[in-house]
């Protein structure tokens, strides 16, 4: 069997390299990892694919900085070319990306099977690109491989049992790479006290809305009165501030950080404050209570058993969060698969060939 993987962007990498790692287990599998470069990062070097044991891509595509429709069409008009060469028996795709639709788009067109991993995710927010592209993928797709019930229970409401796409519940990937990277983790160079709390702010709802921007700092000011809060921070967000002239004195900005050091970070907080739609489950592995400060999430089973709370930009709801939701609520649940989510997906891709 050969599978034609499609990545865009560094957090695609790190899940891909749990289900890359559990494809180098079997013999009958070859797999081609086309990177198509929708994000540059400065810290995706060779460096970065050695430290974090993840394989190397067979192609990169340098398609990147551009309009979504421009961006999209190069990367059907590359990826078809790549597939022609290659002729995989699967194209898989991770998420929600531009990446992952073009992919889609190619496999449907070639009639090659396509596997969608983190498939059935909703954020009932159409005007977000990446609902749009998550939606297209999973119809196009003949196995959908759902992280959780929530996500199975999407499909079932869109009428998945009536179409011709296997739905499987396969559990996170992103839970196996927590497990395996826990081990590897390291930590950042910045001071930390006992008992910090980490936070990262970068969703465009927050860093281009002047009111809510100012209601999410005057509130982890007043936190970092009493606990440190280290807050890793995009140098875009750090000139918006400085623009806008939100205080942040109280605050322990640093420099992004590697994702070993973020998992230390997470490992060794505690509490999360955050924006990011992978930050909240990565909390959720380490056990460490979220504060996600968006107005919706797409991992709505981590609010419904008090794991999350969602205070959207609200300065009080933000502080009363703080105050009661600093210890991990501590139940016995498998959310995510329990860390065999890769194992799953590969027993499945194999199973569907016989």
């Amino acid at each position: 069997m050969k599978i034609l993987t499609i990545l865009g962007a560094r957090p695609q990498f790190i899940k891909a390299g749990s289900v890359s790692r559990e494809i180098a287990k079997r013999s009958e599998i070859q797999e081609i990892i086309v990177h198509t470069g929708q994000h540059y990062d400065a810290n995706m070097s060779d460096i970065f694919f050695d430290e974090m044991k993840i394989s190397k891509p067979d192609y990169f595509l340098g398609i990147g900085g551009k309009s979504h429709g421009a961006m999209t069409g190069q990367m059907i008009e590359k990826i078809e070319e790549v597939c022609t060469n290659e002729k995989p028996d699967w194209v898989m795709v991770y998420g929600d990306t531009n990446s992952t639709l073009a992919g889609a788009i190619v496999a449907s067109k070639l009639h090659i099977k396509l596997a969608h991993i983190e498939a059935g995710l909703r954020s009932f927010n159409m005007k977000m690109p990446e609902e749009v592209n998550r939606i297209l993928t999973d119809r196009v797709s003949q196995i959908l491989f759902c992280p959780t019930d929530t996500a199975v229970e999407n499909l079932k409401n869109e009428g998945y049992d009536n179409l011709d796409a296997k739905v499987v519940k396969s559990g996170d990937v992103m839970q196996d790479g927590a497990i395996f990277y826990k081990n590897l983790a390291q930590k950042p160079s910045c001071d930390t006290q006992d008992n910090f709390i980490l936070c990262t702010i970068h969703r465009a709802e927050n860093t281009d809305d002047k009111q809510r921007l100012k209601n999410i700092f005057k509130a982890l000011n007043e936190i970092a009165k009493e606990k440190q809060v280290i807050l890793p921070l995009h140098p875009r967000t750090k000139k918006i501030l400085s623009e806008l002239q939100i205080d942040t004195k109280n605050l322990t900005i640093i420099d992004p950080v590697g994702y070993l050091e973020m998992v230390w970070l997470i490992d060794n907080c505690s509490l999360v404050m955050t924006d990011s739609g992978g930050l909240q489950k990565e909390a959720y592995f380490f056990q460490k209570q979220c504060i996600t400060l968006r107005d919706e999430t797409e991992w709505v089973e981590l609010v419904e058993n008090g794991f999350n709370t969602l205070v959207g930009a609200d300065y009080e709801k933000i502080l009363n969060a703080y105050q009661t939701n600093t210890a991990f609520t501590s139940k016995e649940l498998d959310l995510y698969g329990c860390g065999r989510a890769s194992q799953k997906i590969i027993s499945e891709l194999l199973a569907y060939e016989l």
